[in-house]
């Protein structure tokens, strides 16, 4: 390897649909690429560009299209095609500064503002609630749909006062805007150690005592040494159908009496089977909310 080389980086650029974008994300940080971005203008939410930073000294033009070869069959259950990539050859960049030229504030609902955490508030958005996040690592910082119909469904019906419990936090985004939004506790959990960090990060951020801002990492049985014996009011899970489907039989032990639980992350066409695995496990699945092809429950004791 030359010195040369060595300086320098294949920066891919992929128009996608945001259906994709959690899938592709997984996707590329499963094969190790963790030089990752999504350029999201909020004013156009359909769109987003997948960037990605490869030195060129280990990527191959071979190794490029096998890269794309495995990244194509995630756009198949959504009946859609990867657009054709972009590949432009840079000097060497910080990327870790680089990316972030490619975030701006993004407002959810009616009082929420997104706000990388390097960006002033903008005037426009100064009556809104904000949410600093560092999207560094990328966990969900609420351009996804998923994620966006929780946080207008917190925005909704503010969590004030209760005690809440957020089974795979990722960013910390959803308790954040819980805490926002008047709750007394989150208690987070996920099974991912970087996922857990940068919660923590986040919740540092945004000055919250990381008492209130409770992380730790695994599933249901961290979360249930986390609440000590006490149930909480409203469950936030924003995980897979498949996932939340084998950790529905959990909830009980985690709700209140009058506790709910908001379920997101699943395809609309998955949602009649997971109503069916909750009603028959004595949950009401009082309402589907829809955004795109994605939805989520609104699920309580029957």
């Amino acid at each position: 390897m030359n010195s040369a080389s060595a300086l320098l980086w294949w920066r891919l650029e992929l128009p996608i649909p945001y259906e994709l974008e959690e899938s592709l994300f997984w996707k590329l940080t499963d094969l190790g690429l963790y030089r990752v971005a999504f350029q999201h203008a909020p004013e156009v939410p359909a769109e987003r560009t997948l960037l990605a930073w490869l030195p060129t000294s280990e990527w191959s033009e071979l190794d490029r299209d096998q890269l794309m070869a495995s990244l194509r069959p995630l756009a198949e259950p959504f009946g859609l095609t990867l657009a054709n990539p972009i590949w432009c050859q840079v000097a060497d960049e910080d990327w870790s500064l680089g990316w972030k030229k490619h975030w701006q504030p993004d407002p959810v609902g009616q009082r929420l503002l997104i706000l990388p955490a390097w960006l002033e508030v903008p005037e426009e958005h100064c009556n809104r609630l904000v949410l600093r996040m560092d999207p560094g690592s990328a966990f969900g910082t609420g351009s996804h749909p998923t994620t966006r119909l929780c946080l207008e469904a917190l925005e909704k019906n503010p969590p004030q006062g209760l005690r809440v419990a957020d089974l795979g936090c990722g960013s910390g985004v959803l308790g954040l805007a819980a805490l926002g939004l008047g709750a007394r506790q989150v208690l987070a959990v996920d099974t991912d150690s970087l996922a857990v960090s940068a919660s923590r990060e986040n919740a540092e951020l945004n000055g919250l005592d990381l008492d209130r801002l409770r992380v730790a990492l695994g599933s249901v049985d961290a979360l249930e040494s986390l609440l000590q014996g006490q149930a909480v009011d409203l469950l936030l899970c924003n995980i897979l159908a498949p996932v939340i489907e084998a950790l529905a039989p959990s909830f009980d032990q985690l709700l209140s009496f009058k506790g709910r639980c908001l379920l997101s992350g699943l395809l609309v066409d998955q949602a009649p089977r997971l109503t069916a695995v909750l009603e028959a496990l004595g949950w009401r699945v009082s309402c589907l909310t829809k955004q795109g092809q994605w939805g989520l429950l609104d699920v309580s004791r029957s």
